[in-house]
């Protein structure tokens, strides 16, 4: 493994396909003897420091239309907090289905789950029948793992009855030296950002993309405007920059004065600090307050000049859900996915039906989503919003700052990259863009 970063580091990457394949590579994982560590625990009590593990276990054998890649960044996303505290049910659950699949899918089912839905780093091998990729090939990966044959998914991947998230529902995922990924999951890496950025978007970049921009999603236009909960966060960071960049006019839902400027930064004008306004939209554990939705209404109206929300960029779920509900415009939709403070929503049905407004779901994103989402970042349209990296062996505490809401953008993780810094190629782009790449660091 250390040549393999040696040659990365020094550039030398045509030698890539001439070392061997470790046996055996550094991973970030949770253990099946310990899925039921956490019950009978609150969910803000599951500590991922406890359950999240920095482990040597043996390389997965390469199959067909497949590619190793030799990680030097990932990145901590939602789905890495619920693995690490094995809710809403352990994934465990997954690997044993998608094990059943065929023989070659026999390797996910172990007793050991490596996690992570990001990376950046180079391609070590390629298995046969993958024709655009070769060894020495620096990429990033999205995390949609598709079988691709079922007739459903040739139209849009996202629907393929055997669709699952790599390094989630499937096993050897991007927080780890090395990562086993499908050849239709890897796109270029952009070449003005260090290894740490260029890990960061994929997932939330690619689920803002298709959730907000997509035909798959709200098909947002030019004078939308639109609610983005939780906007200086790992969706909303990017949802609120596709607004910018798309000539919708962003109303961004923030919980603190420094989140605010964060958003401020990015050109958002039309702010809620929803701390400081005190809203309550739950008078206790199992009824919902109608008249915090008003209040809230109230304030966005105040904001807009009088008008509501076309569309509302849900992702926090229970806690927010009626109240999205209640402020979109008649005929407006809210779109959603991800439900990070619980799934079970409620809301005032009298206000969706007799208003024809749209409940539309949406969950990640298909290839050629996932590609143009990508594009954006390499063009400089839409930047990295990370904010801090950790080293490996401190993923624990970057899963805690996620679980907690104690970051803002992402947090990125070093695999095999000794440092920040590095995987640079294009200078003369990145210092065009060097004040947007760095506008969540250190914040």
């Amino acid at each position: 493994m250390n040549e393999i970063r040696d040659a990365i580091l020094a550039d030398q990457l045509d030698a890539l396909g001439g070392l061997a394949v470790p046996e055996s590579y550094r991973a970030v994982l949770v253990r099946k003897d310990e899925q039921d560590m956490f019950v009978g625990l609150p969910t803000k009590e599951k500590d991922p420091r406890k359950s999240l593990h920095v482990e040597e276990v043996p390389t997965p054998e390469l199959g067909p239309g497949e590619a190793i890649v030799a990680v030097m960044a990932s990145s901590v996303n939602y789905n890495t907090v619920w693995t690490s505290i094995f809710e809403p049910v352990s994934t465990f659950g997954f690997l044993e289905r998608y094990g059943r699949v065929s023989e070659l899918t026999k390797r996910h089912d172990l007793p050991y789950h490596v996690v992570g839905s990001d990376l950046a780093g180079v391609v070590l091998r390629v298995g046969p029948g993958v024709n655009k990729w070769k060894p020495g090939d620096e990429v990033v990966a999205h995390c949609l793992s598709v079988e691709l044959e079922d007739p459903a998914g040739h139209d849009d991947t996202m629907m393929d009855p055997q669709q699952r998230i790599w390094g989630f529902e499937t096993n050897f995922g991007g927080l780890a030296e090395l990562a086993l990924v499908k050849s239709n999951q890897l796109m270029p890496k952009p070449a003005h950002l260090s290894w740490e950025e260029a890990a960061s978007p994929g997932l939330v970049n690619s689920t803002a993309y298709r959730q907000l921009v997509s035909k798959n999603g709200a098909d947002m236009k030019q004078g939308d405007v639109v609610l983005i909960w939780g906007a200086s966060g790992g969706l909303g960071s990017y949802a609120t920059q596709m607004a910018l960049n798309g000539g919708a006019i962003p109303v961004c839902v923030v919980s603190s004065p420094e989140k605010a400027e964060i958003v401020r930064r990015m050109g958002a004008d039309l702010v809620i600090d929803r701390s400081a306004e005190g809203y309550q939209f739950w008078r206790d554990e199992d009824t919902q307050d109608p008249k915090e939705w008003q209040r809230f209404g109230k304030k966005i109206r105040e904001l807009t000049g009088g008008e509501d929300v076309d569309i509302v960029f849900e992702h926090p779920g229970r806690e927010t859900f009626g109240a999205s509900v209640y402020v979109a415009k008649k005929g407006g939709t809210i779109i959603t996915c991800a439900s990070t403070t619980g799934y079970m929503h409620e809301y005032d049905n009298r206000y969706l039906w007799m208003n024809l407004k749209k409940i539309l779901s949406s969950h990640f994103a298909n290839y050629k989503e996932a590609w143009e989402a990508n594009r954006l970042i390499d063009r400089g349209l839409i930047h990295p919003t990370l904010s801090k990296v950790y080293p490996m062996e401190q993923v624990g505490q970057a899963a805690l700052d996620v679980h907690r809401n104690a970051h803002q953008g992402k947090v990125g993780v070093l695999t095999l990259a000794p440092e920040e810094g590095l995987g640079v190629k294009d200078a003369e782009k990145r210092a065009k863009h060097i004040e947007a790449i760095n506008r969540f660091r250190g914040v």
